[in-house]
């Protein structure tokens, strides 16, 4: 795309909407999960938005809407009874014509991990496709869709000191009816051209090399050079490959993952921050904690605390 250097990058929902000048009161910041119905969000339409990156999931489910959508030179149709998903890292824009009644969910890899499930990918591999089709469901099968997020809505907008994993819970199911019905035989490593496959397989081992390394499994943390290799590709052309279609280098997946697999050990483990430093390549427990607070804000120690783990 021509205008890369103009396209805006969103990490989260909130700061898209205040950009885009559109109500943000039903927004959590505090969260990397929102939903909400977007008739409560545009007041007219047509509505255009202008073109942008994501850094995070979105599911969308349309009960009754007309418009259309494009991921990267992709574009979608969106009809009733339409059920879509976009991965992070994207150029994306979408236009709706109608609205009566359009569910948006999103959220972070940090949540699908922390809450959903800790091997969310390889679990449900096709949340590393690059651009996957929306699909057209019946209104039996849209009706079973449509309880579940109703239930994930309900428990987002309560005080519950558990709403975090009920919500990952119920979406868990979304996931499982996802795969069920309609991306059951969806192969996540074939996207019709050679750039899209080097794309997905970089991300599908990187996936499964920090799963070994949290695993222990293995103790040294892959660099570039090591990626490059196991698609027998020269480092620079990797690193060119990743940034062009993804938007983001290979650096900063490195870095997204690191801080993943560290936030999600911090909450669901009571392993100490020196061990969980060694397990993702770090030589100083203090190196680590510099490393997460720079890309948090918070140290290891206050993360943990905030998420009530208890250290033996």
């Amino acid at each position: 795309m021509k205008q890369t250097e103009k396209i805006l990058i969103f990490n989260n929902l909130f700061d898209q909407y205040t950009h885009m000048g559109l109500p943000v009161d039903q927004i959590d910041e505090k969260t990397d999960f929102t939903i909400h119905n977007l008739l409560d969000i545009h007041g007219s339409v047509p509505y255009k938005s202008i073109v942008y990156r994501a850094n995070f999931f979105s599911f969308v489910f349309v009960k009754n809407a007309t418009g259309k959508y494009t991921t990267d030179d992709k574009i979608f149709e969106t009809k009733p009874g339409t059920v879509y998903f976009t991965n992070p890292g994207h150029y994306k824009s979408f236009h709706w014509d109608q609205i009566k009644d359009i569910y948006l969910i999103t959220l972070s890899e940090s949540f699908l991990k922390e809450n959903v499930h800790p091997d969310i990918f390889e679990e449900f591999p096709f949340l590393l496709a690059e651009t996957v089709p929306p699909r057209v469901l019946t209104p039996d099968i849209f009706a079973e869709f449509e309880q579940l997020y109703q239930l994930i809505c309900k428990e987002y907008f309560s005080n519950s000191p558990y709403r975090n994993r009920m919500i990952g819970n119920l979406f868990v199911v979304i996931l499982l009816k996802i795969k069920e019905y309609f991306w059951e035989d969806y192969n996540p490593i074939y996207e019709g051209d050679r750039s899209s496959q080097i794309v997905k397989n970089f991300k599908m081992l990187l996936e499964k090399h920090y799963r070994d390394v949290s695993g222990g499994a293995v103790q040294n943390v892959f660099r570039v050079q090591d990626y490059a290799d196991s698609q027998s590709l020269h480092p620079n052309y990797l690193s060119n490959v990743i940034k062009s279609k993804t938007g983001k280098s290979i650096g900063t997946w490195i870095t997204e993952k690191t801080i993943a697999e560290a936030r999600a050990m911090l909450q669901n483990s009571s392993v100490s921050i020196k061990e969980i430093a060694y397990k993702l390549g770090f030589s100083e427990s203090t190196h680590f904690s510099s490393y997460f607070k720079k890309h948090t804000d918070l140290s290891p120690v206050l993360f943990r605390k905030q998420h009530k783990i208890s250290v033996s």
